[in-house]
């Protein structure tokens, strides 16, 4: 896929464990692994694509696994000063079900990885992450089913962490996520304030999850354990109301309502999309896999670690994200905390996407520019 699955569907949607880190510090960085071959260039660039194995990783769960695969994407090449620092990698994080490869999507990558723009790939060096649950890592569709380890974000960061580590990353140029990956960014500069340069979070709140937001989880949640077709798990065919269940919510939460009814403006329009969208996701997801992946951020709150951040943060959100409601105004008022912190809201036009700007890089480049140039060594 170009974007990520949620991000499709919408816009057609432990902490610092050192158990994880022990022994792979002084591992060197991991074979690269060939691009597969319908990747096309991105900006130009081949991706190249790779694994690390975390072996008897333990989360915070009190669960673990005798070996989790990580997978990731790379754009460009790393380089290092004199004394051998990384001086351009870049992490991007994405968001909830989707995986590295939605930063493919050309409204992404064209903006920001091509020649002359702001993360050209032919000067960073750009890690693009399958977190724990997502795309080719490790995740309950590949067997485990409802026995696979209950992972929370503490688990993904960490895992995260230990990826940049096995791939010779010591320091960051820019750390930068959507949705989930926008979450995972504010627990990155709580969590090692000194690794990075930069922080550009993109669409979220750095609050726990409460109110609307946690109600529409929760909603999914319900939805897939209480299909009888769920089976506790181990169905053999996928829970498909569950999952058109998921689809809707996924739907009415990333939408841009002003779009939308440009876009659909008659029944028969808006029924026949409808379904297009719901079909689309119940052939593309695992029931299981959808049912982490939502229930992973249980364990979000960065609300009091903010005044710990060091580096400069951009963080932007939109005016019609559904997700994070700006009327709530949660977003200017915890930026305060955060010494060197900047807030922006894109206000809601026919040119944003609702939840899914964060991915609609022209409508934001500008900041990211600005973020660099600001904390340019």
């Amino acid at each position: 896929m170009t974007c990520d699955r949620l991000t499709c569907v919408l816009a057609v949607a432990a902490c610092g464990n050192p158990s994880v880190l022990d022994g792979t510090a002084a591992a060197p960085p991991p074979a690269p692994r060939p691009p597969a071959p319908a990747h096309r260039p991105i900006a130009g660039v081949i991706p190249v694509e790779g694994d690390i194995k975390l072996h008897d990783f333990r989360f915070a769960s009190g669960e673990s696994l005798p070996e989790l695969r990580i997978h990731y994407t790379t754009l460009g090449t790393l380089q290092r000063d004199a004394a051998g620092h990384a001086t351009n990698a870049v992490l991007v994080m994405h968001g909830t079900t989707g995986s590295g490869h939605q930063f493919f999507a050309p409204q992404f990558a064209d903006e920001l990885f091509g020649p002359g723009q702001p993360l050209d790939a032919r000067r960073f060096y750009i890690i693009l992450p399958d977190d724990i649950g997502h795309g080719a890592s490790s995740k309950p569709s590949d067997g485990l089913h409802a026995r696979f380890p209950h992972y929370r974000y503490h688990d993904m960061v960490a895992a995260e962490h230990a990826l940049v580590v096995q791939l010779g990353v010591d320091h960051l140029r820019l750390v930068m996520g959507t949705s989930m990956g926008c979450m995972h960014s504010w627990m990155w500069a709580e969590q090692w304030p000194e690794e990075m340069d930069a922080v550009m979070p993109l669409a979220c709140l750095p609050v726990a999850i409460g109110g609307r937001n946690r109600w529409w989880r929760e909603m999914i949640i319900q939805g897939i354990e209480q299909d009888p077709a769920w089976q506790q798990g181990e169905y053999r065919a996928q829970p498909e109301q569950a999952l058109r269940l998921a689809a809707d919510i996924f739907l009415i939460a990333g939408a841009n309502p002003i779009e939308r009814q440009h876009a659909l403006p008659t029944p028969a329009a808006a029924n026949a999309d409808l379904a297009t969208r719901v079909a689309g996701f119940v052939a593309s997801h695992d029931a299981n896999d959808v049912l982490y992946a939502v229930a992973s951020s249980e364990d979000y709150d960065p609300s009091g670690g903010l005044a710990q951040i060091i580096a400069p943060v951009m963080y932007v959100n939109s005016g019609d994200d559904f997700i994070n409601p700006p009327e709530l105004g949660i977003a200017e008022r915890e930026i305060q905390h955060v010494a060197r912190g900047q807030f922006v809201l894109i206000p809601a036009s026919e040119q944003t996407h609702g939840h899914g700007t964060h991915t609609w890089a022209a409508l934001w480049k500008d900041k990211l520019v600005a973020l660099l140039a600001q904390s340019e060594r």
